[in-house]
């Protein structure tokens, strides 16, 4: 028998709107044993029965919903529902001889709160990020096993929001032999990704459709790719016909699979300069030497982890983005972007405009892009879009 969770008066509408969060401050009671990442009903303070969710008591969001079918059971066909429901969206998406490498499972956009599966080739790389998807991690390994059987598993359970939901680090081998290093596709191209050692589960998976959209631009373009990580905007700016691009990475590993990936796609190495440098530091001194380039990408970490910081955050969007807008060659294009899902689509554009005036250019939105199509946004959960990206024409005012 699940433990009830009641709510305050009035504290109803997002989950009838079906919102998949319940946050610890619109809690009445629970009734009944809860442990953490327990299976509890959640009713309105009227006693409606609005749902089914994994309890969290050390975290902010105190419910993260499953289900809101009352006669749906979270067990292993649960899962297998999910999982089923994921794969067809992806097989619908991808050539897998083109692309074999996306996002599988976009945690409550699909379905699955606090899980995250990325595909790379025949790898899985999962992610369980809340009290719940610890809880079930059984059930959904062994939905993924019965589902994609030759995968091997891998976990990256290793970032900082579990300490909320009062969990530890976990990362290593769930099942099969993962090799450290994958060899993906992505729209033809071949990209090393460390699923041991690189940033989020490996790789950058949500920029896959900005990189094409660097290519598409990219024709006869010297390019500045700016937080360059392992170089794969460059790749695909040099596959668009740029005659040269310049990666700035403060990590001199990452620039080293940059240049292993030049080899791995047969560019010369005269066509890429990898530079080991602070980007606000080089932007800078691009500034003051006067060096400007056709082509500009700035995708920088993300700058906010709380509403708290959004004011601190605006500031050093707005500082990268005038010292990047000052490196653009007049009529030459920024690639600007925001990671940030705390940060407005809306304010983002502000900044970029306010750098643009403070650098004395001018901008034209060209084109808006996003988080590629393998992390969809489900409609009643809008924090799921979090990746904003502006393409601009810069000119001189």
């Amino acid at each position: 028998m699940s433990a009830t969770l009641t709510l305050q008066p009035n504290r109803d509408k997002s989950l009838r709107r079906r919102h998949p969060w319940v946050f610890a401050s619109a809690v009445a009671t629970v009734k009944g044993k809860a442990r953490k990442g327990d299976t509890v009903d959640v009713c309105s303070a009227e006693g409606d029965w609005l749902g089914r969710g994994a309890y969290s008591p050390d975290s902010q969001i105190r419910v993260r919903m499953w289900s809101f079918d009352k006669n749906e059971i979270i067990d292993n066909a649960f899962f297998m529902r999910r999982v089923d429901s994921a794969l067809a969206l992806r097989r619908r998406l991808f050539d897998e001889s083109v692309t074999n490498s996306y996002r599988l499972i976009a945690a409550e956009s699909d379905g699955l709160p606090g899980i995250t599966v990325d595909r790379y080739d025949n790898v899985l790389v999962l992610q369980l990020l809340s009290a719940g998807a610890e809880r079930q991690r059984d059930k959904l390994v062994w939905a993924l096993n019965k589902r994609l059987p030759d995968m091997h598993i891998y976990e990256r359970s290793d970032v900082d929001v579990r300490k909320k939901e009062g969990l530890e680090s976990v990362t290593g081998v769930v099942s099969g032999t993962p090799p450290q290093t994958v060899t993906i596709r992505e729209n033809g191209q071949r990209i090393l990704v460390d699923i041991v050692h690189g940033h989020k589960t490996g790789f950058y998976l949500d920029q896959r459709d900005s990189r094409q959209a660097a290519r598409r631009y990219a024709r006869d373009a010297e390019v500045l790719n700016c937080f360059s990580y392992t170089g794969t905007f460059a790749c695909a700016a040099l596959s668009g016909g740029a005659s040269h691009v310049t990666n700035v990475d403060v990590s001199q590993p990452a620039l080293d699979l940059a240049a292993q990936h030049l080899t791995l796609n047969n560019f010369v190495g005269q066509q890429c300069t990898n530079v080991n440098k602070d980007v606000f530091t080089a932007l800078r001194e691009y500034h003051q030497q006067g060096q400007q380039f056709d082509m500009v990408i700035l995708d920088p970490p993300k700058f906010v982890d709380s509403k708290a910081t959004l004011n601190r955050a605006s500031r050093g969007y707005k500082d990268i983005n005038m010292y990047g807008i000052h490196a653009v060659r007049s009529g030459g294009l920024l690639f600007t972007f925001s990671c940030s899902g705390l940060m407005p689509a809306d304010l983002f554009q502000k900044i970029v405009a306010d750098a643009a005036l403070d650098a004395g250019r001018t901008i034209k939105i060209i084109e808006r892009l996003g988080q590629a199509t393998d992390h969809p946004v489900i409609g009643s959960y809008p924090e799921g879009y979090y990746l904003k990206g502006l393409i601009c024409e810069v000119t001189d005012s």
